[in-house]
C-alpha cells in the first residue's frame, strides 16, 4: 500500500516474484469512469473508490480461500479502505511502501501512467498511515526491500 508513484508495482512485482506468488496491480481494474476522472485531474472520493475495493476484496479472498497467495499493489490510503479490502480474511500483511513527497514527486514526472502528478498532494492528504505494517522505505532500492518484507512475511 501507499500513495501514487510510490512503487507498490514495481516492489510488488519483485516480492510476488521471489516469493513465487501470483500478482494483482490494483489499478488494472479501476472502472473506466474512475480512470478517466483521474486523469482529468480529479481525485476520487470515497463512494468512487466503494465498488473498486469491492472488487479487489472478492479478488483477495478467492485468493486466500484457495490457498494461493496474492500480492496486491493498491493504495489502501485510508484505514477504512484497508477494513473494506481485508474485511474478515485471515493471513493477509500490509506492506507499507512508503517515502518523501520529492522522490515520489519526482518519479510521477517520468511514468506513463493514468494519475497525474497533479494529484498526488491528494493522495498525501487522504492517507492514513497504518498502524501495523511491514514498513518499506523506497528510498532503499526495490532488491534490498524484498528480501527483508520476504522474511517478515514468513514470520519468526
Amino acid at each position: 500500500m501507499g500513495v501514487s508513484g510510490s512503487g507498490k508495482t514495481t516492489l510488488g512485482r519483485a516480492l510476488a516474484a521471489h516469493l513465487g506468488w501470483a500478482f494483482l496491480d490494483a489499478d488494472d481494474l479501476h472502472p473506466p469512469r474512475n480512470r478517466e476522472k483521474m486523469a482529468r485531474g480529479e481525485p476520487l472520493t470515497d463512494e468512487d473508490r466503494q465498488p473498486w475495493l469491492e472488487t479487489l476484496h472478492a479478488r483477495l479472498a478467492a485468493h486466500v480461500q484457495a490457498g494461493d497467495p496474492l500480492v496486491l499493489a493498491c493504495s489502501a490510503l485510508k484505514d477504512r479502505y484497508r477494513r473494506t479490502l481485508t474485511g474478515d480474511l485471515d493471513g493477509v500483511a500490509l506492506v507499507f511502501a512508503h517515502g518523501p513527497r520529492d522522490v515520489i514527486a519526482a518519479r510521477m514526472q517520468g511514468r506513463d501512467h493514468f494519475m497525474p502528478p497533479s494529484l498526488l498532494d491528494s493522495q498525501f492528504a487522504a492517507l492514513e498511515p497504518p498502524a501495523q505494517a511491514i514498513f518499506a522505505d523506497i528510498r532503499r532500492p526495490v532488491a534490498e526491500l524484498v528480501p527483508g518484507i520476504a522474511a517478515a512475511l514468513r514470520g519468526p
